[in-house]
């Protein structure tokens, strides 16, 4: 500024000042190269000489002016002047190339044509072509004249060529585009001077050289000249409205002319015989025209790309939302890719699978392949580098590469891209993260609820995580930070130590882990899983879940206890006894020592259950098992075996004196009546004795053997007279073998229809008439001829096969009755009286059974009596008293059988549904010799008659006996002394009197 003022202010000293203003500028250019080290430093040198040259072709002027001559036109300084526009096109052209990085852009090509050719024109108009009209000047004088307007418009296309470019437009570009503008003022209105022969240095026409000067030196001075040396962002061919405006505003240069030179005067053109420059301006519209549609057809491609790239672009947008994985996106970007790219043009496509750390932005930028700092261009000089930041942190990369030009146009589709992947991206993290969370509150709440525990341990065993379910394992506070030994037991912590061993010596998971703590003072019984998950990233550490297991352990001990003792009585059952049995066993034979093995089996405790109930049953029971408990002593066994039936193992002795004491004590022990409390508070005195078998072991082989052997002692013990004991003897086995063949035979004479039938007649005691039989069954034996019930009974209550006897008796009585009663309907039989056992009667469908005997025979309901037992009637007395009377609604009559011989009072018989009683043969047998049994039997009778029962007397033998019954008022009997049991054929001639007789 100071060098301006002066060369202004001192016109004589314009020499000096203007070469100082010049050549200070050039040097200022080669100051800013040094300062900010551009890439290329070539431009910059032929622009500080285009300054030095213009300068010192002024100065050569003002030097020849000072001397007081004129300059000659063309003369040394012009030559100067002239090397100034190739020096500094080749500067521009320099930038030029080198933001473009070597390759063409046609797009800012004809955009910077078009002025160029608009301005060239003007110049050529009303500049370059008076030059070439003027008749003052020589040939070399208009050659010079013509190559500074030449010079400009050359200047201008790459200035312009430089604005219509890649990169930004601000920083050293406007500045060096104003500098431009000062050079092109002042070249033409110097031209202008010239043309008028008015030049004079100092004028305003200087300024803009000022101006020239002054801007490239700044220009070279600012940071941002580097970027004129460096390849700048190519922008897609797009047009703003701006660069429409002025191209829009180039094109009508020419019309314009044409106008002007309208304006002028028809008389100027008449003296010029027409518009002289009407081929320049036609070629020149022409050209612009050309240039004009050349822009347009670039960008009616473009735009024709640019949809299609849109709907490319909506394609892979689908697509990429419709991804769920970082896997899919990938896929949705090779799909995407594959769209966006020109069709048929080669590229090449690279995701880089690392995740590199630290933060980046959505961007896509172009870059030579080796600037690349990841990933390859496939053999391209270029590629497109995108950076795409993760949810989780680091960024991913991606690399295009593709022809320069191809990359530039399809940059801000992929850019777009890129900003589409990151909003996928981010919905898969926040769904992930949503998910996460949900998952996380899911276990959350399942593990506040659950009550194991689940702990986090650290490689020192300290708690880094406890649910909140410890501090109710525990029964205390938190306890993470604490050490996990400390929560258990000091007899679990060996335990701990072994399995910390296994760990670290990289056993694995373990499970199933037994440990023990206190709570409250109250241990607590722990089952623990631990679980290594140490290289788990989510958890790093060992996990280790623990359950309360006391209440199962207790109940486990309890079921074991249950499955080896009997829930009664305490003892141990059958089976806990035959593995101590056989364990015994083993170690007597050992030995050489004696093993004694007893079985106890009371002898009437069915009697006690019949008459007194269950409950009165199970005291009797826990008595006896006390008794023998105190009996045995510490080193034996006793077991219940089932029922009331126990066994004892004896320990070990030298003889088998050992095993027959206990058993002779056991009989004494249990000999000795037992104090029992019934349902209503009642207290009885019954018998808890018993029966037992002895067996040792140096009569048998085994332990099965030993317990069979004493099963056989017992069953000899109850056949010689019950309350005793009897040791094994070996013709045991023999009545045994009978016994069971006894069974089986029974079995076998229901299916063969072995039994046949006897009646005992009843009679009236008054005329002695027979009004009812009593069906009596016999076992036609195959091998042992007929047998009585006594020898097959008990051995039917024992196997069951009473019950299908008891069936087949009553069908064939009231078949056989029926058969009587239709062969002679005035027989005086009235009745058929059936025995009926416990057992038959307590089958559920009993009744049916009776229903459908009668329904088969074809027998009236009135012509059954059934004979029960009074035991049955004193057990299970609802039930007892439900089928009873069905029984009587149908029609049929009930006898209670041996009535007397029981342990109850006779109340029961005020309230039971009975309609006759049957006087035991004990009763009949001292009634004439016994004062005592005379009256109880004269009070029964009286009492029967009082509750409107009739009364049959059995084993009536003598005619005293039936003359005292009679006289007490007794209505029925029967017995030997009016006849023995007989054949069905035989009762016909028995029952053949017509007098009508009374019914029972």
């Amino acid at each position: 500024m100071a060098l301006t003022g002066l060369y202004y202010a001192l016109p004589d000293t314009h020499l000096y000042t203007w070469a100082a203003l010049g050549y200070s500028c050039a040097a200022m250019v080669l100051v800013g190269v040094r300062l900010n080290q551009p890439a290329r430093r070539a431009p910059w040198y032929l622009i500080s000489a285009a300054l030095a040259c213009f300068t010192t072709g002024d100065s050569w002027n003002n030097l020849v002016l000072a001397m007081g001559r004129e300059p000659a036109f063309p003369g040394v300084a012009d030559l100067f002047f002239v090397l100034v526009y190739p020096l500094l096109t080749g500067g521009l052209l320099m930038f030029v190339r080198a933001r473009s990085g070597g390759g063409t852009n046609r797009a800012a090509l004809l955009d910077a044509l078009v002025p160029t050719v608009g301005l060239g024109l003007v110049a050529w108009v009303y500049w370059i072509a008076p030059f070439t009209r003027s008749e003052y000047l020589s040939l070399l004088e208009k050659l010079v004249s013509i190559g500074y307007p030449l010079g400009d418009v050359l200047v201008l296309a790459m200035i312009l060529r430089m604005l219509t470019g890649a990169g930004k437009r601000g920083g050293a570009v406007t500045t060096i585009g104003l500098a431009m503008v000062g050079l092109l003022v002042s070249d033409i209105f110097f031209g202008q001077s010239q043309l008028n022969s008015d030049w004079a240095p100092g004028g305003p026409v200087d300024l803009g050289w000022v101006v020239f000067y002054s801007l490239m030196a700044f220009a070279s001075l600012q940071p941002s000249m580097r970027a004129l040396t460096r390849p700048a962002e190519r922008a897609p061919a797009d047009m703003g409205r701006h660069r429409i405006f002025w191209l829009a505003a180039a094109a009508m240069i020419a019309p314009a002319v044409l106008a002007v030179e309208y304006a002028k005067g028809h008389e100027i053109e008449a003296a010029r015989d027409g518009v002289v420059d009407a081929p320049v301006i036609s070629a020149a519209a022409t050209v612009m025209f050309l240039l004009v549609l050349g822009r347009v057809a670039d960008l009616a491609l473009a735009q024709r790309q640019a949809g299609i790239r849109e709907r490319a672009l909506r394609q892979a947008g689908a697509s990429l939302f419709a991804a769920t994985t970082a896997d899919d996106v990938a896929v949705g970007i090779r799909r995407a890719a594959a769209r966006l790219m020109p069709a048929g043009e080669p590229y090449h496509l690279e995701i880089v699978p690392e995740l590199f750390p630290g933060d980046a932005e959505v961007s896509v930028r172009l870059m030579t392949a080796e600037e690349l700092p990841h990933g390859g261009a496939g053999g391209f000089t270029h590629a497109l580098y995108g950076t795409q930041p993760m949810p989780g942190g680091g960024y991913g990369v991606l690399v295009i590469g593709a022809p320069e030009e191809v990359l530039i146009t399809v940059r801000p589709a992929f850019e777009t891209l890129g900003a589409q992947v990151a909003v996928v991206l981010e919905r898969i993290a926040l769904t992930a993260e949503i998910s996460r969370r949900d998952t996380e509150a899911y276990f959350r709440t399942l593990i506040r609820a659950a009550a194991d525990v689940i702990l986090i341990l650290d490689d020192d065993g300290t708690i880094r995580y406890a649910s909140p379910s410890a501090e109710t394992l525990f029964g205390r506070g938190d306890p993470t930070g604490s050490p996990f030994a400390g929560l258990l037991a000091p007899d679990s912590q060996e335990a701990l130590r072994e399995v910390w061993a296994r760990i670290v010596g990289c056993a694995g998971d373990l499970d199933g882990i037994d440990l023990a703590a206190d709570r409250d003072g109250r241990r607590v019984e722990i089952e623990c899983d631990l679980r290594d998950l140490r290289e788990d990233p989510t958890v790093r550490g060992l996990v280790v879940t623990l359950r309360d297991v006391t209440e199962r352990r207790r109940l486990e001990d309890d079921l074991s206890h249950q499955a080896f003792h009997d829930s009664l009585t305490g003892l141990a059952n059958r089976v806990l006894f035959r593995n101590r049995l056989e364990q015994a066993f083993s170690v007597a034979e050992r030995d050489g020592a004696t093993l004694g093995v007893l079985f106890v089996d009371l002898d009437d405790f069915k009697e006690v259950n019949d008459t007194l109930g269950h409950a009165v049953g199970d005291q009797l029971l826990l008595t006896v098992a006390r008794r023998i408990s105190a009996i045995i002593g510490a080193g034996s066994t006793a077991a219940r075996m089932g029922g009331d039936e126990f066994a004892v193992l004896v320990e070990q002795s030298d003889s088998a004196d050992a095993a027959e004491d206990v058993a002779a004590r056991l009989v004494a022990a249990l000999a000795e009546p037992i104090e029992v409390t019934d349902a209503a508070g009642a207290v009885h005195q019954v018998s808890g004795a018993a029966s037992v078998g002895v067996a040792t072991s140096r009569e048998a082989e085994n332990a099965t053997e030993l317990l069979r052997h004493a099963d056989l002692a017992l069953y000899l013990a109850k056949g010689l007279g019950k309350g005793a004991w009897q040791r094994y003897q070996n013709d045991l086995h023999t009545q045994m073998v009978q016994r069971l063949e006894m069974r089986s035979a029974l079995h076998e004479a229901i299916e063969d229809e072995q039994f046949v039938l006897q009646f005992q007649p009843i009679v009236e005691l008054g005329d002695k008439r027979i009004t009812g039989v009593e069906a009596l069954v016999r076992w036609q034996h195959p091998a042992r001829g007929l047998l009585g019930p006594f020898h097959f009974v008990e051995a039917a209550e024992e196997s069951g096969a009473i019950v299908g006897i008891g069936s087949w008796v009553l069908r064939e009585a009231l078949r056989q009755f029926a058969q009587w009663r239709a062969e002679n309907p005035a027989t005086t039989l009235r009745y058929v009286s059936v025995n009926v056992s416990a057992r038959q009667f307590r089958v559920p469908d009993f009744t049916d059974v009776v229903r459908k005997a009668l329904e088969e025979t074809g027998a009236r309901p009135e012509w059954l009596l059934l004979e029960i037992t009074e035991s049955l009637v004193l057990r299970d007395a609802d039930k007892v008293l439900a089928d009873l009377k069905a029984l009587r609604a149908m029609g049929v009559r009930i006898a209670i059988d041996d009535f007397g011989t029981g342990y109850s009072s006779l109340s029961y018989l005020r309230q039971m549904p009975v309609d006759v009683l049957k006087l035991d043969k004990s009763f009949i047998d001292d009634i004439l010799h016994s004062r005592q049994q005379h009256a109880l039997v004269d009070a029964i009778v009286t009492l029967a008659h009082n509750l409107d029962l009739a009364v049959v007397a059995e084993g009536i033998e003598e005619a005293g006996q039936h003359a005292a019954l009679d006289v007490m008022g007794c209505q029925y009997g029967q017995g030997y002394l009016f006849a023995k049991p007989l054949w069905p054929t035989e009762i016909p001639a028995r029952t053949a009197a017509p007098e009508a007789m009374a019914t029972v």
